[in-house]
């Protein structure tokens, strides 16, 4: 029908509803176009990727002083380590429904607060305040484990390899920044084993304070993307590709965190100084930075994941090899290869787990699940490594057990690695999400 609006208006039939004018451009665009993250959401990730570890490793070179404080036996002490680890496990699922409940943003500042808060407790002189500080960190860790891999899916999705990166950085830069400097920062400010705990709660600090500020973005929220969040991911348990995820994850998690606990052992009972041991963990750590941040970095420019994830396995092998043939002479060297294969070896695994999801709400989800599987796995692996250890009397058998492990680690990293999503309801979804934004523009118009 032509003619003026008014013309039209006047001429149509009794009970025939006015069509909506069309939104202007402007509007549209608005509407759909995304906030643009800045300078300081990348700060704000960076921070609280810092505070994933150093809370709880910095338990790790004060356990003897805490054991003869406390008068904890030799299991108490152990829970210290094990219990964070099973806290991000069995949390894990949790995470993802946290997130849709309060938004992204508010849970991520929620878990900073967690981890001041149990930093804070542990000063408490009881057993059960030190235990219970820790499930507390544990349980903030967790949730943030899950959710900033969503985060960078969502906000940096043409950035994904260099977030990635700088993402697993931080988490390899907070462990060994902690393993590094806790002891020698208790004896420079003459502090008790309790006060050194609790000052890494002062970066849990500075992690609120530059996060607040995102609460904004998430108050800028459309109707359309709330309503999207809140609906959760379904048949992802039974998605191949999301198990592929899932199994290279636990692999390297426990391949990891096995080395992690007895690497100092091993080497002491080889004939190296404890003092020295102890540093080679932390040498191995600062290695790790380096291969966190390269590997994503190099897949983003078109190196194949696949063969990073293969080359990945080979380093971490050799480093293991090289501690069954010499383990003190040529330490250094192993410690390189091991840093390195496992630094690669973690931020492929958070890669995989951004690739492979369409959007940041099936990142969380997946995430979710890989993570729960993968430290439920890695919290089994130093039991069971020195179990063998016992039984044998000889570190040879355990460490050529995590090298035999490598091989299905790297042949399931090729899998992960095959450009495809985990998305079983996405097809779905997105149909849903079209009848919002078209629900959405009928009420605007």
């Amino acid at each position: 029908m032509k003619g003026t609006p008014a013309e039209r208006s006047a001429t149509r039939p009794p009970g025939e509803p006015i069509p909506a004018a069309p939104a202007s451009a402007p509007a549209r665009d608005a509407a759909r176009t995304p906030v643009r993250p800045g300078g300081l959401l990348t700060f704000g990730v960076i921070i609280l990727a810092l505070n994933l570890r150093p809370a709880l490793v910095a338990a790790s070179p004060l356990l003897d002083t805490i054991r003869t404080g406390t008068g904890m036996s030799a299991t108490a002490v152990g829970l210290l380590t094990t219990l964070p680890l099973l806290c991000f496990g069995l949390l894990a699922p949790f995470a993802p429904r946290l997130g849709r409940r309060f938004g992204m943003e508010p849970a991520l500042l929620g878990t900073m607060v967690l981890i001041c808060a149990g930093t804070a407790l542990r000063l408490v002189p009881s057993m059960a305040a030190l235990l219970g500080g820790t499930v507390v960190v544990g349980a903030g860790i967790a949730v943030a484990n899950v959710l900033l891999p969503g985060v960078i899916k969502r906000d940096f999705p043409h950035r994904v390899g260099l977030m990635t990166g700088l993402y697993s950085m931080s988490l390899f830069g907070g462990a060994a920044l902690a393993a590094g400097i806790t002891v020698p920062v208790e004896h420079a400010a003459h502090l008790d084993w309790r006060s050194t705990l609790a000052l890494w709660g002062l970066l849990g600090v500075l992690a609120v304070i530059v996060w607040a500020p995102q609460l904004r973005r998430h108050s800028r929220a459309t109707a359309a993307e709330a309503r999207s969040a809140a609906h959760p991911v379904r048949g992802l348990w039974r998605h191949p590709v999301a198990w592929l995820v899932t199994g290279y994850m636990g692999l390297q998690s426990l391949s990891y965190y096995a080395a992690a606990a007895w690497l100092p052992t091993i080497l002491s009972n080889a004939g190296m100084a404890e003092g020295t041991a102890g540093w080679m963990l932390s040498f191995s750590s600062l290695l790790g930075i380096a291969g966190a941040f390269v590997s994503p970095v190099l897949a983003s420019r078109g190196v194949r994941p696949g063969l990073l994830a293969t080359v990945g396995a080979v380093l971490t092998a050799a480093g293991f090899a090289g501690l069954v043939l010499a383990p003190v002479g040529w330490a250094y060297l192993w410690m390189v290869l091991l840093g390195l294969g496992q630094g690669a070896a973690i931020s492929l695994a958070m890669l995989f787990i951004v690739e492979r999801a369409p959007d940041g709400r099936h990142a969380a989800q997946l995430s979710s699940m890989a993570q729960c599987f993968g430290y439920l796995l890695a919290s089994v692996g130093p039991l069971a490594l020195g179990a063998v250890h016992q039984l044998t009397d000889s570190w040879t058998v355990p460490l050529v057990m995590l090298i035999v492990l490598l091989v299905p680690q790297a042949f399931i990293g090729i899998g992960a690695a095959r450009d495809r999503h985990a998305a079983p309801d996405q097809g779905t979804q997105d149909q849903g999400t079209q009848d919002q934004g078209t629900q959405v523009r009928g009420t605007t118009d």
